[in-house]
């Protein structure tokens, strides 16, 4: 039992680990196809990543201490939440015990907070200008994160994710509920907005609408791999939650040798979601930068619905 618990604990933060970059290859290169563009490698992320591994570490003098150890915090943090949620394993690992969904929230927030600090400590006015942006839309962005996930464990009755898992899984209908749908609708709004693919701003361009490439704006080398690398990471986290939680609670499977059968499966559901964020980002036109308060507005709005509902019927 002990052995096969450590094989699923590997497996799953491995996964995460080296997996996520990929996902964000395959989604960059899918997106320039449909705009007839011929596109990087779905492995450039990984090729990325090993050149800045290799490159020097250049620290601003306007800089602190927390510019520095910035990028370690929040990566660790993004690999802790790996042990915690069923990103792959949909039975409790190591460590699973440790926190629930609102911990889990929280540890988000936490190393969406590191990040922005680090930036503000890097003493360069643009990474300033990125962090205020993000500061000012966050206090919705992570309203909606820890509304709909309390909302969610007052629902089934646990604040646990993998019982809720187990839960959605043992009693299809619910998912076509109106509370189902207030949750999934709020959560991937929330996905969209926290990965950057709503048609809001340009990531590869230095505008006035690059928001969070502004936080890795004073960062080389290493310390920049460790921000990017964290980011594919954010990206799969969520996007797992998305998948095993409000979209496709079916399919996984525990135990050895089965849960190695999680892997495919897992593969198919991101291709699925890889496939969806691809029609919305190639098909929405640009908005102004200002209305990211509108959408996340919105966002808030159906998990304080789902709440609300929630409370409704649990009564």
């Amino acid at each position: 039992m002990e052995e096969t618990l450590l094989l699923e604990t590997i497996s799953q933060v491995l996964f995460t680990l080296l997996m996520a970059p990929l996902f964000s290859g395959i989604m960059v290169k899918l997106k320039a196809n449909v705009e007839s563009r011929k596109g990087p490698s779905i492995f450039q992320p990984y090729f990325d990543l090993i050149k800045l591994f290799k490159k020097e570490i250049l620290i601003p003098s306007t800089s602190g201490i927390f510019f520095k150890i910035g990028p370690y915090l929040s990566f660790s943090i993004y690999l802790f939440i790996s042990f915690l949620i069923p990103v792959l394993i949909p039975t409790p690992v190591i460590f699973t015990a440790s926190a629930d969904f609102l911990g889990g929230a929280l540890l988000f927030s936490t190393a969406s907070f590191i990040k922005v600090l680090a930036a503000f400590d890097s003493g360069s006015n643009y990474a300033k200008l990125g962090a205020s942006r993000i500061m000012s839309f966050n206090f919705l962005a992570e309203g909606t994160l820890i509304t709909v996930f309390f909302a969610v464990s007052i629902l089934t009755g646990t604040n646990n994710p993998y019982t809720t898992i187990e839960l959605l899984t043992s009693n299809p209908l619910s998912d076509l509920s109106l509370l189902h749908l207030f949750s999934l609708i709020a959560f991937f709004m929330l996905f969209l907005f926290e990965t950057g693919k709503i048609p809001l701003e340009s990531k590869g361009v230095q505008e006035l609408g690059m928001i969070d490439s502004s936080l890795n704006f004073e960062y080389s080398g290493k310390l920049l791999a460790l921000n990017e690398w964290g980011s594919y990471m954010k990206q799969y986290l969520l996007g797992s939650v998305l998948l095993n939680v409000f979209l496709f609670p079916w399919g996984l499977f525990s135990g050895v040798p089965f849960f190695l059968i999680d892997i495919p499966i897992m593969f198919l559901k991101w291709m699925i979601l890889i496939i969806i964020i691809t029609v919305i980002e190639t098909s929405l036109a640009k908005l102004r930068l200002f209305r990211i308060i509108d959408y996340l507005t919105v966002a808030f709005t159906f998990s304080v619905l789902f709440l609300i509902l929630t409370e409704v019927i649990s009564v």
